[in-house]
């Protein structure tokens, strides 16, 4: 956007830094500083140009960067255009209501100018209503996640995809999707046809902050379907005076009288870590709630219906298998969702995951077609429909109406999928997967006896989240390891040489390293640990970690590589050479620059500033002519 300034290049982007030591006293090239923590790697992305159909690693496409800086103050965006600001939000804020000739239809969209497709259009109308066997009378709140459509360009908004680089993993935003935020209310109402009053007041955006915007609707929906349009108007120009999503500070957003005070999570920070957001006392006498996180859903809330299975739960996610979760309302079946897409935090779930998924939605047949095994998808249903439709998917939780426990659950076997010929069926988890790995009896009888001591939810979440974090950390760290192995030794990269290629990945020589290097070191589980990896490398979620790992130790070795060509005297090496062998070395310094700037490689800036140096005293070095043609020339 007009006004906005460009920083040198390099700025923000941490050092290199060192890792374990390789033989013979040489340093290897780092173990690249994991995104993610607690040794979970996650790729640090600019991706550009128009939208694509996600590739495997679950990265879709994604807008080109506005800038390079992290902004300091909300005053540095000034100068941003109208509605930038709400764009780093929202995409835009629908309303849908019923009509008795055409169905569901959007009845408004606001801002005016916001751009949906009609196909985008039908699936917001079929996926803001629940089905109707929900039943679901008075005011009912969930969120769904559709797919764009393909071959629209995406538009450059605020600050959003610079910062996304600051986000941990599994919260980058995927360009792919869009996420329906859903107030959904029902009542009576004498004077209507159909005798009841309904309509849904719907947020679109691309961000997977599902508790911001859950509680964001509780403060305006009630208000809209009692005051309707200008409402709207005023709400969405408040968020459009709200400070970019900046991860890692405190922001404050003002929405109709409230002020919601909140801190969005960085990869900086450590894992299970929650850093508390104080509430102050406003000066002015606005009222101020402090939102104790942007995107965790109540975990042992969503779990509770299937409490016993929760380690295997964790499995099927970890491994990417096909999941069904039938439940008998879109709030429950959307929260059950993204409790298992969230269960292996810090690793990213990587394959496609619906909160709620209707037999209206444009990927219906692809995903329920019999011709092919299931994809691995984590799809939540309420229609009874599905009970047949699905009845062919390896592994399905049913789970009733979600209460907060005031008992101990009962101990529930896993049941065999033939019994599940209804929705009507009992609750519990229907498959024939076995396990790898042996039950933990621990956290179970740490949860019951928090029933029973009738513990908070929210301290059973936080027990609940940190054994999930605990697990998949110790299933990680072994790749972790193995993966850093793979970089070349620093003493492999000349700068007369191409930068070296990362050895390939063996999953037998991995498997070796498991004996000593093991998840036994970290976990006290016992069971098939080795049958787990082996699956789990087959995977998307595999895929995907390893891919972004990939990107970020090339980039690390492209990093080094600049710094090697920055340590020589490149100006005596032209002196020493021809012309044509000149040229040629500007011309690639020229692009390694491009490149740094591109890719944000982890490059210090004045490594930059030294090549950016040399470049000009090479090129001054040169006649007059060649001088002329080499500063104007730019590269690819």
């Amino acid at each position: 956007p007009a006004g906005m300034v460009r920083p040198p290049l390099g700025a923000r982007l941490a050092p290199p830094t060192p890792g374990g030591s390789g033989g013979g006293g040489a340093v290897r090239c780092g173990h690249v500083s994991p995104r993610g923590g607690a040794g979970v790697g996650a790729m640090s992305r600019r991706e550009r140009g128009p939208d694509t159909d996600p590739g495997p690693g679950g990265a879709g496409p994604a807008a080109e960067d506005a800038a390079l800086a992290e902004p300091e103050s909300p005053e540095q965006c000034l100068s941003l255009l109208p509605w930038d600001r709400f764009s780093a939000w929202l995409h835009c804020v629908c309303v849908v209501g019923f009509d008795l000739e055409l169905g569901q239809a959007v009845e408004v969209i606001y801002p005016p100018h916001s751009k949906l497709t009609d196909k985008e259009k039908t699936n917001i109308c079929y996926l803001s209503f629940p089905d109707s066997n929900s039943g679901c009378l008075g005011d009912t709140q969930f969120c769904f996640r559709f797919r764009r459509s393909s071959g629209r360009k995406v538009s450059l908004c605020c600050f959003l995809d610079q910062l996304d680089r600051d986000l941990p993993v599994y919260l980058k935003k995927d360009s792919a999707y869009y996420y329906g935020y859903v107030y959904f209310r029902q009542v009576r109402d004498k004077s209507l046809k159909r005798g009841y009053f309904q309509k849904s007041l719907v947020l679109i955006s691309k961000l997977p902050y599902v508790h911001l915007f859950r509680t964001m609707l509780k403060q305006i929906a009630p208000e809209y379907f009692e005051k309707s349009e200008a409402f709207l108007e005023a709400v969405c120009s408040d968020v459009d005076r709200w400070p970019p999503p900046v991860p890692g500070k405190v922001l404050q957003l003002p929405i109709m009288g409230v002020i919601m005070k909140l801190r969005i999570p960085t990869y900086r920070d450590k894992p299970g870590t929650t850093p508390i957001v104080q509430n102050m006392h406003q000066a002015d006498a606005q009222i101020s709630m402090a939102l104790p996180t942007v995107h965790e859903v109540d975990l042992f809330r969503c779990f509770c219906p299937v409490f016993f299975h929760i380690q295997m739960l964790w499995e099927l996610v970890l491994l990417g298998e096909p999941l069904v979760v039938m439940a008998p309302s879109p709030s429950e079946s959307s929260e059950t969702v993204l409790a298992l897409v969230s269960c292996i935090s810090p690793l990213k779930y990587c394959s496609d995951f619906r909160p709620y998924f209707t037999i209206h939605d444009s990927e219906f047949k692809e995903y329920t077609t019999r011709t092919q095994a299931p994809p691995s998808v984590i799809l939540g249903v309420t229609n009874p429909f599905f009970a047949k439709t699905l009845q062919h998917w390896p592994h399905i939780i049913r789970i009733g109406d979600i209460k907060l426990p005031g008992e101990v659950p009962k101990q529930v076997k896993v049941k065999k999928l033939k019994n599940l010929k209804t929705l009507d069926s009992k609750p519990g988890v229907y498959t024939s997967y076995k396990p790898y790995l042996n039950k933990d009896e621990e956290i179970v009888k740490q949860l019951q006896k928090g029933v029973q001591q009738k513990r908070p939810t929210e301290a059973q979440s936080v027990i609940l989240r940190r054994y999930f974090l605990e697990l998949t950390e110790s299933f990680i760290i072994p790749l972790e390891r193995y993966v850093a192995s793979l970089m070349p030794l620093q003493k492999c990269i000349s700068p007369w040489k191409s930068p070296p290629q990362l050895r390939q990945f063996s999953q037998e020589d991995f498997m070796k390293t498991l004996e000593k290097a093991g998840p036994q070191l970290t976990s006290g589980l016992k069971g098939d640990w080795i049958g787990l990896y082996r699956h789990f490398l087959k995977s998307p979620n595999f895929d995907g970690w390893f891919r972004s790992r990939q990107k970020e130790m090339t980039q690390k070795l492209e990093a080094l590589h600049l710094e090697a060509l920055c340590n020589e005297n490149l100006v005596f090496w032209s002196q020493k050479h021809t012309e044509v062998e000149t040229v040629d070395l500007v011309l690639k310094l020229k692009n390694k620059l491009l490149q740094a700037d591109r890719e944000h490689l982890p490059v210090k800036t004045d490594t930059l500033k030294k090549l950016q140096t040399h470049i000009n005293d090479i090129i001054l070095a040169l006649p007059d002519d060649l001088q002329d043609i080499l500063l104007k020339t730019g590269t690819t």
